[in-house]
């Protein structure tokens, strides 16, 4: 009974003691907060700063007791502050007048339409037929055979290569015009002029019975290449064909020797056309049928070359296996990677070109393009060398341009030429010389055609024209920079110098000494 009592004695004082230290506790700390409240008035909730209607955010938060010390805030040194590099058009003052580049001016004639009876005619029926040793299949052939020919600058080159393909037998509701323009839908509403650089006649187009495809934005040559296999797949297609718009094709027509006692007219005579899609069949045909134009007939095949890649037969699967074109590589020199990288991934092309008809590279247009429907009683082949005029020349003494030639009478009926005439002759040898002008005889260089037109400033989408060909010179330039440095390799012959898949990125610069 006595542990008892004591036990309850001990439990109660200690009851009693815990009581009277939070009692003394809180009082002291009320004691603080009374004296922190008086020392410190302005810490009082203030109004918004953003109107009186509206409340702040969160309350203040307030600062430790004075009982307890702070510690220093550390100070750190502040960077100097970034002046705005465009400040808002009201705060502009400028210090000096800027000094301007000299005004570019050309003093090339303005472009006239390379094709004045299609710019005349109200319907593909007003157009001349093509000329009938160049029909195309009827029906069509079993195969698929897409040809996607990419465009950016300089509508004459374009319709001349389109026209061309279709007048030696291409089927036009096979040809597909990317426009690769950048300009968005400005050139399907007609809102550019032919001097504009990126002008492109979509109903010229659809006139011929071609296809156009837009792309949602301008793309490189890479990513053009890229955007090519990407249609390719959408559309389920495991072939294509891609060619440059700055060629005129011309079928072998002076290599045709008719056979002895024939009666079919044309008998014998394959059109470009028809010799693409043997090529494609030879490409395509079971390991049983080996392709006499491969290089290499043990392994797969991921390319056929007709006049190197101004036309081209693409194997797909084989571009996409190895993912597609570099578009590190913007411009030059992404062929080169591209072309290496399939054979160094185990893939073949042909080696010599197949030889399927002329794919003249021009930087020039025909004076006239009814000169390729090949009829009779209209104008000779010819071409104008797109240079200044002489300065000792006066404006008015050039006249205005021929814009009639060739022009005829709508609806007029047609007389084919026959073929391998004199009129084919003629035609050959003017594409023959705007061949040589363009390839070491212009001393502008070859591709003087991409920056020719000047115009169109104030419309859509406008680039100075001089502006954007710097660009993309500046573009190419990198795109060389970052080949050399993704093979260590200035030139486009990598297998000569042993570089295999897997080297990217990974070899030292083979142009400098290296030690050891």
């Amino acid at each position: 009974m006595i542990l008892m009592r004591n036990l309850r004695l001990q439990y109660v004082a200690a009851v009693g003691v815990s009581l009277v230290f939070i009692l003394f506790t809180s009082y002291l700390l009320r004691l603080n907060l009374d004296s922190y409240v008086a020392q410190a008035p302005e810490l009082v909730t203030q109004p918004a700063k953003n109107g009186p209607n509206e409340a702040t955010s969160s309350p203040a938060t307030l600062p430790p007791p004075a009982s307890v010390k702070e510690k220093e805030p550390e100070i750190k040194p502040q960077p100097e502050p970034i002046p705005e590099t465009r400040p808002e058009p009201g705060n502009i003052t400028k210090s000096k007048k800027q000094k301007y580049k000299t005004e570019p001016t050309s003093t090339l004639l303005p472009v006239i339409d390379n094709f004045p009876l299609a710019a005349a005619a109200h319907s593909a029926s007003d157009l001349p037929s093509i000329p009938p040793w160049n029909k195309p299949p009827n029906p069509h052939v079993l195969e698929k055979t897409p040809l996607y020919i990419g465009f950016t600058r300089n509508w004459r080159l374009l319709q001349q290569t389109v026209v061309s393909y279709i007048t030696a037998g291409w089927p036009p509701e096979d040809i597909y015009v990317i426009e690769n323009t950048g300009t968005m839908k400005s050139n399907e509403l007609g809102l550019l002029s032919l001097q504009n650089p990126f002008f492109l006649n979509h109903t010229r187009l659809q006139m011929f019975s071609v296809n156009i495809v837009v792309t949602p934005t301008l793309l490189s040559f890479s990513q053009l290449q890229n955007f090519y296999i990407w249609m390719a797949i959408q559309n389920n297609i495991t072939t294509y064909f891609y060619g440059h718009m700055d060629v005129i094709v011309l079928p072998y027509e002076d290599r045709y020797t008719a056979p002895l006692e024939s009666t079919k007219p044309y008998d014998g005579f394959k059109t470009i056309y028809e010799k693409a899609v043997d090529a494609l069949r030879l490409a395509t045909a079971s390991s049983y049928s080996p392709d006499p134009n491969s290089s290499n007939s043990s392994k797969p095949w991921a390319a056929r070359f007709f006049a190197y890649d101004r036309l081209t037969l693409v194997n797909r699967e084989a571009y996409e296996s190895i993912g597609g074109w570099d578009t590190a590589i913007p411009y030059y020199f992404s062929d080169c990677d591209m072309h290496d990288r399939l054979k160094m991934y185990g893939f073949e092309y042909n080696g010599p070109d197949i030889e399927i008809g002329d794919f003249c590279d021009v930087s020039g247009s025909l004076d006239d393009l009814i000169v390729l429907y090949r009829k009779k009683r209209t104008v000779e082949a010819g071409f104008t060398v797109d240079a200044p005029p002489p300065v000792e020349k006066r404006a008015e003494e050039m006249g205005e341009p021929n814009t009639s030639m060739g022009k005829g009478e709508i609806g007029q009926g047609w007389e084919s030429d026959e073929l391998g005439s004199s009129a084919y002759k003629q035609l050959l040898q003017v594409s023959d010389s705007m061949v040589r002008l363009k390839n070491g005889g212009d001393p502008r260089g070859r591709n003087t055609w991409q920056a020719r037109q000047h115009g169109g400033k104030g419309e859509p989408y406008y680039r100075d024209s001089d502006g954007f060909e710097t660009a993309i010179q500046m573009l190419t330039q990198t795109g060389r920079n970052i080949y050399a440095e993704k093979w260590g390799h200035l030139t486009c012959d990598l297998l000569p110098y042993g570089l295999e898949a897997g080297d990217e990125w990974r070899v030292r610069h083979d142009w400098e000494e290296q030690d050891g």
